[in-house]
């Protein structure tokens, strides 16, 4: 499946973007990048063939970056992206985990809409970013921290 989840999103990254040398390196081991860390790749699948895939990469003790999301060109439009969303949020609040991260660019309009309606909200951009093609950093609370009075 490192295949499969390697060639959906390296034509994701060709027909938006292109592909960055962090992509490659995490693409080629994403075995060890992600899953080695403490990650996790999700696929998912119609009639057991594999449209469209997802990863939350560990960042640090239960923040987690949600990323390399694709959809196979021929499956997209058919809320997929949506079905995977909801999927990794659940299985975050599932693992209690306080928070997920995600980049993006403000020009993939409809993921940034599918971004906010799950609650993800723009916080500050690192400098330089992780990935040269990020121009918006989002991140979704999972756990609030309860204030004393």
């Amino acid at each position: 499946m490192a295949q499969v989840f390697k060639d959906l999103n390296l034509a994701w990254l060709e027909h938006y973007f292109y592909v960055e040398s962090k992509d490659k390196e995490i693409l080629e081991e994403c075995k060890s990048y992600i899953i080695g860390q403490g990650g996790h790749i999700f696929f998912a699948l119609i009639n057991e063939h594999p449209v469209g895939c997802f990863s939350l990469m560990k960042i640090e003790n239960n923040v987690f970056e949600l990323g390399k999301m694709a959809v196979e060109p021929k499956y997209q439009g058919n809320k997929i992206g949506q079905f995977m969303m909801e999927y990794a949020i659940e299985f975050a609040k599932k693992m209690k985990w306080k928070k997920i991260l995600l980049y993006s660019h403000t020009k993939l309009i409809p993921a940034i809409n599918l971004y906010q309606k799950f609650g993800f909200k723009e916080i500050a951009l690192e400098s330089p970013s992780p990935y040269e093609r990020s121009n918006i950093k989002m991140e979704l609370i999972l756990q609030v921290k309860p204030t004393i009075k």
